[in-house]
């Protein structure tokens, strides 16, 4: 077997090298040289696949709802609350556009897997606290970075989460039952390492405003590791709530008493009559119109015919009295 190194002689390598720098000899002639290349990094997850933001969207909606009564019932003040679009994106990129301090509290979902986040700014924690003692809901925009929260200041925000909780476990419950539980609380978002930095979080982020031109952020982060297991669920199905929960009879219970006054227009018609352009417009003062009477008169509500109906008089007033319901058309 020939040695490797006598293949090409010192020399031949020199005239290959100045070939290729002066373009005498061609280079990239091999096969597929015009393919681009794209980077792909294994250890980085894909988000387009497995988790239904829709689904989020809908858990979100709810969480508002009984997010805003429970804070109605122990501030005794009507919040205001929105919700801005859920985001996926890497937890340090979330993490670095915070700035302590804040109420970053870790908790746990069960049986979701891993910890979650909740975060309170401190506008949200002063403006609560200004209710709760009766105030209109004022509130400080920023803190000394260093600064800690008061035992009066945690107190209220322990009531907040407790009502968070309450929220999160309805918000769920349609698609899965859920146990929360507080784990830890910091100011500095730094600390509270929920995931890695390059894995990927979901935020959904609300707007509340409590008081006179106070408004902040309340932010639910997710690790996107701990919805993976669950996003058959999510992507198959988007519920609302079972038939027979208490929150649903209510809305219906509701949604009928508003109904109800709502102002219909009903007319009765005798006869149609087809006649001319030309006999029409020869139309004048005394002229009389004859025409067949049909077995019933026709009652529309809202231009839809609804009943059968006889045309008579009840005293002194016309009067029409149903007869039979119509059939709706196909």
């Amino acid at each position: 077997m020939a040695e490797l190194d006598n293949l090409l002689s010192q020399e031949e390598l020199d005239a290959l090298t100045a070939g290729l720098q002066d373009g005498s000899i061609e280079a990239d002639t091999g096969l597929n040289s015009d393919v681009s290349v794209m980077r792909h990094d294994l250890t980085n997850e894909d988000s387009s696949l497995g988790v239904n933001i829709g689904a989020i969207d809908m858990i979100n909606e709810r969480f508002i709802r009984q997010f805003r009564l429970g804070l109605l019932e122990v501030l005794r003040t009507t919040p205001k609350v929105s919700m801005a679009d859920v985001q996926i994106m890497k937890f340090n990129e979330y993490v670095k556009d915070l700035s302590a301090p804040l109420s970053v509290n870790t908790i746990r979902l069960n049986p979701l897997r891993g910890y979650s986040m909740a975060v309170i700014e401190p506008s949200i924690v002063f403006a609560a606290l200004d209710n709760f003692f009766g105030g209109f809901g004022r509130g400080f925009d920023k803190l000394p970075p260093g600064r800690l929260f008061t035992p009066t200041e945690s107190s209220i925000i322990k009531i907040m989460l407790d009502v968070l909780f309450g929220s999160l476990k309805e918000a769920w419950a349609p698609i899965l039952a859920i146990n929360c539980e507080h784990v830890s609380s910091e100011i500095n978002p730094q600390f509270a390492q929920i995931a890695d930095e390059n894995d990927l979080v979901v935020v959904s982020r609300f707007v509340a405003d409590l008081g006179r031109d106070v408004s902040g952020n309340i932010d639910l982060v997710y690790p996107y590791n701990s919805l993976k297991p669950i996003r058959d669920l999510l992507r198959s199905r988007v519920q609302t709530g079972d038939g027979d929960d208490v929150s649903d009879k209510e809305w219906s219970a509701e949604l009928k008493s508003a109904a109800v006054d709502a102002e219909l227009e009903i007319t009765v018609e005798l006869a149609q009559i087809e006649t001319t352009l030309k006999k029409f417009e020869a139309l004048s003062e005394g002229d009389v119109i004859y025409f067949s009477k049909s077995e019933y008169a026709r009652m529309y509500v809202n231009s839809i015919p609804v009943f059968d109906a006889d045309v008579g008089a009840n005293g002194s007033q016309m009067a029409a009295r149903v007869v039979k319901p119509l059939a709706p058309k196909k």
